[in-house]
């Protein structure tokens, strides 16, 4: 019974999320839905990855829905941001619950050993772009299932990989794009895809783009951080705080933005980004995001010193079936502006 209990949950839960637009926090079904018989009467929740983005999204969304999802483990390589975490997620709870009416969150260093755990249903992945798709693949294979940040990975062939086990193993995937959920950019593409601007012609997406920085100098490795499993599969290079994230002793500039947004080796910068929801936008807008572009022609200028190296001034010319040309520039308003036969957006 239990074994089919679980089958008809997946079942409705991944019709839920196909029904439902993408959204910035992940989506919590009630368990009392499912009946009398549903495997758990609550969904156990993992957290990888406890930073800034971990903090201001997937923090609030599961605490949102406490009624049905309970955060019971969260994992890092850092051990400040563990105690971190626990901290934030167990004064919430006492809050809410009362002290002593909730279980203590487990803590990991290693996410491997987390998903190891039969009773955690779900992982939210708030890692690092170069530590995306690797553990939600491990997930998945673990019998978890997973929301992830974006962009969905570094390489378009470890982005392949991933897709295609989450097809294998019918695990449930949602991907952070929490600008589906704003009000301007959904009804922005309800009009385009109803024809309300005719044809589409051109689709114009400004990006920011990042400074180079300076050369930083080689520092200690801080005794709280695994920099070693934090490279991960990328390249061995020398560690200096800037590379990585603030090691600050104040908390709200320990959370401050990090420098490896900035690095090549890590992540591609503003284009995956912010691009990753723009041109998401644009796709959508379009009806193609099944299909994508029929050529792309691109040009950037990349720094040359400074430790940050990810594209600079960029343009991109993107060409679709239907006749429409996406451009893609810094020097664009930061946003997305459809233009067709009509009028524009």
């Amino acid at each position: 019974m239990q074994i089919e209990s679980t089958s008809s949950r997946r079942r409705f839960l991944k019709g839920t999320l196909t029904a439902a637009a993408a959204i910035g926090f992940p989506i919590i079904v009630p368990a009392r839905v499912f009946g009398r018989s549903a495997p758990n009467d609550m969904i156990q929740v993992a957290q990888m990855g406890c930073g800034r983005i971990a903090r201001d999204s997937e923090f609030r969304g599961i605490l949102r829905n406490s009624d049905v999802a309970r955060y019971v483990a969260v994992c890092d390589l850092d051990t400040v941001r563990i105690a971190d975490a626990k901290n934030l997620l167990e004064q919430a709870y006492a809050k809410k619950f009362g002290t002593g009416k909730y279980a203590a969150l487990k803590t990991y260093g290693d996410y491997r050993e987390m998903l190891q755990d039969k009773s955690i249903d779900a992982v939210c992945i708030s890692t690092p772009d170069h530590w995306h798709a690797q553990p939600a693949m491990e997930a998945a294979l673990a019998g978890k299932d997973i929301y992830l940040q974006k962009p969905a990975s570094l390489t378009i062939k470890e982005g392949r990989q991933m897709a295609d086990t989450m097809k294998q193993t019918g695990r449930i995937f949602q991907q952070g794009s929490q600008q589906r959920s704003d009000y301007n950019f959904r009804y922005a593409c309800e009009l385009v895809r109803n024809g309300r601007i005719g044809k589409v012609q051109q689709v114009l997406i400004g990006l920011p783009v990042d400074p180079s920085g300076d050369v930083e100098p080689e520092m200690p490795v801080p005794p709280n951080l695994n920099y070693e499993m934090w490279l991960g599969s990328t390249p061995l290079v020398y560690y200096t705080e800037k590379r990585v994230h603030p090691q600050a002793a104040n908390l709200q500039d320990r959370y401050d933005r990090p420098g490896w947004l900035r690095c090549e080796q890590f992540g591609a910068g503003m284009i995956t980004g912010w691009g990753a929801h723009h041109i998401d936008t644009a796709h959508w807008a379009m009806d193609t995001e099944y299909t994508g572009p029929v050529e792309i022609v691109a040009s950037a200028e990349f720094p040359k010193k400074g430790l940050w190296d990810v594209h600079g001034p960029f343009h991109v010319r993107a060409r679709y079936a239907n006749g429409a040309n996406v451009y893609i520039s810094e020097k664009y308003p930061t946003g997305v502006k459809f233009i067709g036969e009509d009028g524009w957006i």
